[in-house]
This record gives structure tokens, sequence and C-alpha cells, in this order.
């Protein structure tokens, strides 16, 4: 049996690697969206301290009052609208409003 040649190996140990490193955690791609999307008016921290988030009375989303809400409820808004906030339900995948509200979990105090 002859060796495999050491471009092969380079090549599999990259894969092992690859596979071995853990995974983005989980709400990586919430916080680019947010930060895309949202963080205009309801500000990087989801407070809404931004001009328009003063503007519109827009409330802190790690608040209790928003956190209290369901995960289906927060996805309704996200892809709906609410008020003056622009519907997001054709411009983002399902899989991208769940990692939004994901995100949005991640804000509570």
């Amino acid at each position: 049996m002859k060796p495999a040649p050491t471009s092969t190996i380079a090549i599999l140990v990259v894969a092992v690697v690859a596979l071995a490193s853990p995974p983005v955690a989980f709400g990586d791609d919430g916080a680019a969206l947010f930060k895309t999307k949202c963080a205009a008016c309801h500000g990087p921290d989801g407070t809404g301290q931004t001009t328009m988030g003063k503007a519109n009375k827009l409330r802190d989303l790690g608040s209790a009052d928003v956190q209290k809400l369901t995960d289906d409820e927060l996805a309704t808004i996200v892809a709906s609208g609410k008020n003056k906030m622009p519907p997001y339900g054709k411009s983002l995948k399902p899989d991208q409003v769940k990692d939004l509200v994901a995100f949005v979990r991640t804000l509570k105090k």
C-alpha cells in the first residue's frame, strides 16, 4: 500500500480541525442582523435611546415588558411590523427572524 500524498494528509487534518471546532455561537447571526436592521432605532443595546427611539417612545427590548412576550409574539412584530416599525417578513427568512428573537432574549435585564 502506497502512503497518502502530503497534500491529502494536510486536507484531512484541516477537515478534522474544522469539524472539531466549536460551532458559531447561537445568536451571532441575530446580533449581526440586529446591528444592521434594528440598532438605528432601538440602539446597539436595545434600550431605544436613539433619536428615532426617543421620538417613537420605543420600549427597552431588555425590559420585563418586552421580555414577557412569547417568541411567537416577538417574531410576529419583527415580520409584520408594529406602529412605525416597518415589517421585515418579506426581507428576512424565518430563520433570520428567529435569530433576531434569540438576540432580543439576550438583552434581558
